[in-house]
């Protein structure tokens, strides 16, 4: 990973944001540090920021309503701090389009961990995959656009990355741990929730009709496959 990339890390906690930068620096990245999310605000305002680890619990702004905040702006990457039994929370920050989120007490080297599985999917593809079109449905790899039936829709790096890895397999049906580790980047070490509500949020964006969907079918009791 780049030396040039910059984390934010977001925690009311000093000692939580000291443990995080120590390992994130010493993986090569550059930290920013915000104690609440008013401050953070400020700080993804300057554009700076390539990544944020977000703990929910904040002074001021809350984390979710910073996530709503940082989504309504753009892609930036969001890896969530949540603490154990926070469940409603975390299915709410996943809904408002985090990418991820690891539950206190975490290790640190599992969240350095997160952070590049996430930068590696949000890097732009070059080259080497296709765009693939459908009957009303197109989805660029380099420019990580989707087009449905004329109207470019607004996906997080982690969805686009679930549907074009499923539309490249159409009719293949994958288990949510083969999902995991192929679109998160790592053995699904976290609960499976995660894929549920980005597949929900994928539905909701490119189907008509998210109830009975067209493209993104559930095979009961295996996983997902992509219908073109």
């Amino acid at each position: 990973m780049s030396a040039m990339t910059t984390v934010l890390v977001v925690d009311d906690e000093p000692i939580v944001r000291d443990v995080v930068v120590r390992y994130l620096r010493r993986e090569g990245f550059d930290t920013l540090e915000a104690g609440d999310g008013d401050a953070a605000r400020t700080l993804i305002a300057t554009g700076t920021p390539e990544l944020v680890v977000l703990d929910l619990m904040l002074p001021g702004t809350d984390g979710l309503s910073l996530c709503r905040w940082i989504r309504s702006r753009g892609d930036l990457p969001v890896i969530m701090l949540t603490a154990r039994g926070e469940a409603a929370d975390r299915i709410v920050g996943l809904e408002l389009g985090a990418d991820d989120y690891v539950s206190k007490p975490f290790s640190a080297r599992e969240l350095v961990m997160r952070v590049k599985a996430v930068l590696r999917r949000a890097q732009p593809r070059q080259g080497t995959q296709e765009p693939l079109v459908f009957d009303g449905l197109e989805l660029d790899p380099v420019s990580r656009d989707v087009v449905r039936d004329g109207e470019v829709l607004r996906l997080t790096a982690k969805e686009f990355d679930l549907l074009y890895f499923l539309a490249s397999n159409p009719r293949q049906v994958f288990s949510r741990s083969q999902l995991m580790a192929s679109v998160w980047g790592y053995e699904a070490a976290l609960d499976t929730g995660t894929l549920t509500v980005h597949m929900r949020r994928l539905r909701a964006k490119i189907e008509h009709d998210p109830a009975n969907p067209r493209h993104l079918e559930t095979v009961w009791g295996v996983g997902y496959r992509f219908l073109p």
